[in-house]
């Protein structure tokens, strides 16, 4: 069978992918990726890995997220329809996430959105994305424009620096007709936390409670406020919105799908992604449930590229399959394989 006739085939199964056998699919996908992605077989390769007796997707090896940085993560040879990067100071290297199929990973940031808290077509959209907006490739504002096209609502869009236009569009909303009217609001935390203490000042805005309301977190001050503990910023948010809980996004440019948290402080993967760990000071050795330890995802919707990712995010997973994002490694605490560099 050649290249695109397993490609389409193993596809075919990943597209439509409800949850169950997750391993067994995953298994396919390593094999197939093994053979057609030239880094990742070069990887298993140096690693001495036999890939017919990997048996579990558990035991399947992740590729070190660095690798995005310094080569062309691909399966297979094909012309990419846009290029994911990720954001970075001056001068440093970004990640480059080659995209084949863009209308295949909005149909799945949906999917993964539906599991969770239904069609995003059912929502006001509003995007707070100020430092993703400021610059060009980011997935994060890709999905976020695919939810606001899908949207019904003609006020759905992004907001960079017209904070009042967004305030008075929530005001609106607390008080229109439907009452039913849900509201999602995305926003990247500094650009959350300031408009929070502009609603502090001014009490009298929004309403003391707002149930309709989804204030939804990705992380990140990309250096524009000191960095805070998740359940810190989540204390400062949710009185000034108004809110019982604030809910997070876990995404990164290496991953096509994501992971949400109601406000519980657990992430709860989509259907085609899961997460496990590994030990610190040991990045081939797996962690136990429960134990801290470095996050490795294996993304079945990174079809095309590679599905299986080391992380250098600091967690722990449940035996639930949920996980918990407690920091970064410092470049100073990796013990990564260097296998490829140089």
């Amino acid at each position: 069978m050649s290249y695109e006739q397993q490609r389409e085939l193993i596809f075919q199964k990943v597209r439509d992918f409800s949850g169950e056998n997750f391993d067994a699919l995953a298994l396919e996908v390593f094999r197939f990726q093994a053979a057609y992605n030239e880094l990742y077989g070069r990887y298993l390769s140096l690693l001495n890995v036999d890939v017919q007796k990997v048996k579990s997707a558990a035991a399947i090896p992740f590729l070190p997220i660095h690798f995005f940085k310094n080569y062309s993560v691909k399966t297979g040879s094909w012309q990419e329809e846009t290029v994911f990067t990720s954001s970075g100071t001056t001068g440093e290297t970004t990640s480059r996430h080659y995209v084949r199929d863009l209308n295949f990973y909005k149909k799945n940031t949906v999917k993964g959105f539906w599991q969770f808290y239904g069609d995003p077509a059912d929502f006001c959209v509003l995007a707070l994305l100020p430092s993703y907006l400021e610059r060009s490739g980011s997935s994060l504002v890709c999905m976020a424009e695919h939810f606001i096209q899908l949207s019904r609502h003609p006020q759905s869009g992004f907001f960079l620096k017209n904070t009042d236009e967004l305030v008075e569009i929530l005001k609106k909303l607390q008080t229109s007709k439907p009452q039913n009217l849900k509201t999602l609001l995305l926003g990247v935390s500094f650009a959350l936390l300031d408009l929070s203490e502009w609603l502090t000042s001014n009490p009298s805005i929004l309403q003391s409670s707002n149930p309709l309301l989804t204030v939804m977190e990705t992380g990140g001050m990309k250096g524009r406020r000191r960095e805070l503990t998740r359940a810190e910023l989540h204390g400062i948010l949710q009185p000034a919105f108004g809110v019982e809980a604030i809910h997070s996004e876990y995404g990164m440019t290496e991953l096509f799908s994501q992971a949400y948290s109601k406000g519980e402080g657990k992430f709860h993967p989509a259907s085609t992604m899961r997460v496990f760990t590994r030990e610190i000071t040991d990045p081939l050795t797996p962690q136990r449930p429960g134990k801290t330890g470095v996050l490795n995802i294996i993304d079945l919707a990174n079809f095309d590229t590679c599905s299986f990712i080391a992380t250098d995010d600091l967690g722990r997973v449940g035996e639930d399959g949920s996980f918990e994002v407690l920091g970064r490694m410092d470049n100073s605490d990796i013990r990564g394989c260097n296998l490829m560099v140089g």
